[in-house]
């Protein structure tokens, strides 16, 4: 565990995330469908060398290779009975890399499932599976829990209460994706950005914020943080936004938004009240250099 605090840490100044993780996996040889989570135990120098890359690029967020790591994610690979073995070696990767000078953030993602009435997946079905996974982030040495990428408040409570249970006192941090509409920013569930930040904090997030987000631009992570930090009031902001908004090209997904892009756009997010900036589609240890040194500006 990093010995400084990570709320004390962003009192004083903003911080650093790190970027995308199955593009650089799939660089190395990852298969598209296949189970990214087998990497932390079958090539974990692989995991460790895209987390020394952002760590090198200036990253203070290192986040774990656990994105997928529910037992209701991991059985449809067939993995469901290794949720604390692969939980726990995500998390001794990053820990082994972010040293004393970064804090490790133990990723949870969507369940890939509903809950009640949209869905069969009961709330007390969601926390426990959260919770076996965020156990096994904190016993491999996270510092703090992200439960990222959200779509319905009611699950993103879940996770908070789940991390909770875990650990009273690990900062958690909640982030949703977001897309426009003709109503503003909402979620793919239909939620407000006013009542899922509400919520979020309500459970328990001590940070809040939005990564991805369905074709977002640059300039609408700028607005979006600007609601988010409206609602957020004394709770920490953060925003990974992806590099630019998605274009096809040649039958390739690519995002579009150059690394001096990138930094730019984080001086503007800092402006509009975000602590950390950080990455997710289509970013790399480029952007996150690119990001850190206008980052460290601030601080």
């Amino acid at each position: 565990m990093n010995s400084k605090n990570l709320m004390d840490e962003l009192e004083s100044r903003p911080l650093c995330g790190d970027g995308a993780m199955g593009t650089l996996l799939m660089e190395r040889g990852m298969k598209g469908g296949s189970c990214g989570m087998a990497w932390n135990t079958e090539r974990p120098d692989d995991l460790m060398a895209i987390h020394k890359a952002y760590h090198t690029a200036g990253s203070r967020l290192i986040t774990t290779n656990s994105f997928g790591g529910s037992r209701f994610m991991l059985d449809g690979h067939g993995r469901g009975d290794d949720v604390r073995d692969l939980n726990m070696a995500a998390a001794r990767v990053a820990r082994a890399v972010a040293g004393d000078d970064a804090w490790v953030l133990g990723d949870v993602g969507p369940c890939g499932d509903f809950l009640e009435p949209v869905g069969e997946l009961t709330e007390d079905e969601l926390r426990d599976a959260f919770r076996d996974q965020i156990g096994a982030l904190i016993e491999g040495g996270a510092d703090a829990v992200l439960v990222e990428t959200m779509s319905d408040p009611g699950e993103m409570a879940c996770g908070i209460e789940a991390a909770h249970s875990c650990d009273p006192d690990i900062p958690i941090i909640a982030t949703y994706a977001f897309q426009k509409t003709p109503g503003g920013f909402r979620t793919m569930m239909g939620t407000s950005v006013e009542e899922a930040i509400r919520r979020a904090l309500d459970a328990g997030a001590k940070i809040v914020g939005a990564n991805c987000g369905s074709a977002l631009d640059l300039d609408d992570y700028v607005a979006l943080c600007g609601e988010i930090a409206a609602v957020a009031g004394s709770a920490k902001v953060i925003i990974q936004p992806n590099a630019g908004a998605p274009e096809q090209i040649d039958g390739r997904t690519v995002h579009p938004a150059t690394p001096d892009q990138m930094a730019g756009t984080a001086g503007r997010l800092m402006d509009a009240g975000a602590h950390i900036i950080g990455g997710c589609c289509g970013t790399t240890p480029e952007h996150m250099a690119a990001i850190a040194n206008r980052v460290a500006g601030r601080a």
